[in-house]
């Protein structure tokens, strides 16, 4: 635990001032790095041995992407929003997990083989890139996203999600009775999701004074409850891949917290589906 909150006193801050204080092009430098460091991780669950082949097959689709649409240009904070390529790769995430929640509540019964944990892993991390680009940049007058400031509109839902996780622990182990999918996750329970979902409507409504104007609350409710509940999906499935590739944490990058992929499994789902679903009522 000691190990944990040191490593937390330096990285909160390093997240804070990545997402709130650093320019446009460092920003989407780091999120690159972000997703690099992550595929090597998943490279784990594809291949016993060399690893960093994973890594360059994740390099060379997200430069394809980038190709389409360049995550640099000057105007992206106006053109984002209204991009068929970035709106199809966050689709195309959303797609992924919709196929994730049958495989892991058929797990052990189906398991992932090695190409399609490689699918896996390039379906999940590509949108995952873009949903950050997409989140912190997308400034236009199409009401796409709550806040004016780029920065907390992916604070925002980063928030929601650590709000549910947190939640959904101290309600789980007060109230939690039934089990959600134990051959997975044996300690995540149905009791500690409602308990996450209400703490994170709650601090939606809290902060929806703060939401700039022609944004419906309801809209955002119904992106934030189905946000939560694709968070708590990328955590199951980044277990999942886990028991198979029979490793506890995807790396020991982070001390007393693993791996980048252990500490961003839920954001992985989260933060494409949110994205998607407000650019769909807008």
């Amino acid at each position: 635990m000691k190990q944990r909150i040191i490593t937390a006193c330096w990285l909160i801050p390093l997240a804070v001032m990545w997402m709130f204080y650093l320019p446009h092009v460092a920003f989407v430098a780091g999120a690159m790095i972000l997703v690099m460091l992550g595929a090597h991780e998943w490279g784990k669950f594809v291949f016993s041995k060399n690893i960093d082949i994973y890594s360059l097959i994740i390099a060379l689709l997200g430069a394809l992407s980038c190709w389409f649409f360049n995550p640099f240009a000057g105007d992206l904070p106006q053109t984002i929003g209204r991009n068929e390529v970035a709106v199809g790769i966050l689709g195309m995430g959303v797609s992924w997990w919709i196929i994730a929640v049958f495989l892991v509540f058929k797990y052990p019964k189906i398991q992932a083989n090695r190409f399609l944990n490689a699918v896996f892993g390039i379906t999940t991390l590509i949108p995952f890139f873009w949903s950050l680009v997409y989140l912190h940049e997308a400034q236009n007058p199409q009401n796409l996203l709550p806040f004016n400031s780029g920065s907390f509109n992916l604070f925002f839902v980063m928030l929601l999600v650590w709000c549910a996780d947190s939640g959904a622990y101290f309600v789980g182990r007060a109230a939690g009775r039934h089990h959600m999918i134990p051959a997975v996750s044996p300690n995540k329970t149905v009791e500690g999701l409602l308990g996450g979902i209400v703490l994170s409507l709650s601090v939606a409504f809290a902060l929806s004074f703060f939401m700039k104007d022609g944004i419906n609350f309801v809209n955002v409710s119904v992106a934030v409850v189905i946000a939560v509940i694709a968070s708590v999906l990328g955590d199951l499935a980044e277990s999942m891949f886990k028991r198979i590739a029979g490793i506890k944490d995807s790396s020991n990058l982070l001390p007393g917290h693993g791996g980048v992929l252990d500490r961003v499994d839920s954001l992985t789902a989260a933060l494409p589906v949110y994205a998607f679903i407000m650019y769909l009522f807008n």
